[in-house]
């Protein structure tokens, strides 16, 4: 017998993997999570910003990171420097201020077509768990498992969840979107 819960949650999984990518996207505010995708060398591995520092937002356009050991400060503020994320990390002691700058129509434009992009890509990701789910009940069904009746009944549900889903990602897109798009 299928298990609904199981692709429900496959499905779920997709949009976390899709809020995650939607945190990558600077809107032109300071958010400590803007700083996520960052990894420094420390002690002879690669550990996340937030493992060898306190991250804030002490103003809307500024993020501060105040690393806890001295020999690394300069380690870090390199690796914000050269990340894709285009900031501009300024040194004061072993407090690094990272101004966020205003960012043009051009680049918010670039910006909500790169969340398009992550919006279709999770579609297809929950359409494809739920063309596996179809032909799991297909199979169970050719296979005498499942009646016909039950067969249509769990496709349905499956239907009706995989919308819900879809419906849930255009909604998240147009929040992005709008975020996005506010100077």
């Amino acid at each position: 017998m299928i298990d609904l819960n199981e692709y429900e949650l496959k499905m779920d999984k997709a949009i976390d993997v899709l809020k995650r990518e939607f945190t990558g996207l600077r809107t032109g505010r300071a958010s400590v999570s803007l700083l996520d995708s960052i990894f420094v060398d420390s002690y002879g591995s690669k550990v996340p910003l937030n493992q060898v520092s306190n991250i804030s937002v002490p103003e809307p356009r500024m993020i501060t990171v105040q690393v806890w050991d001295e020999t690394l400060t300069s380690i870090v503020e390199s690796t914000i420097r050269n990340s894709d994320l285009g900031l501009n990390p300024m040194l004061e002691g072993n407090l690094i201020r990272i101004p966020i700058p205003e960012l043009s129509e051009e680049r918010r434009k670039e910006l909500v077509k790169i969340a398009s992009k992550y919006s279709e890509d999770c579609k297809v990701s929950i359409r494809n768990i739920r063309r596996d789910a179809m032909e799991k009940i297909k199979n169970e069904e050719k296979n005498k498992e499942i009646s016909k009746d039950e067969s249509f009944k769990i496709s349905e549900e499956v239907q009706k969840i995989t919308d819900k889903l879809i419906e849930k990602i255009d909604h998240l897109f147009t929040e992005k979107e709008k975020d996005i798009l506010t100077v």
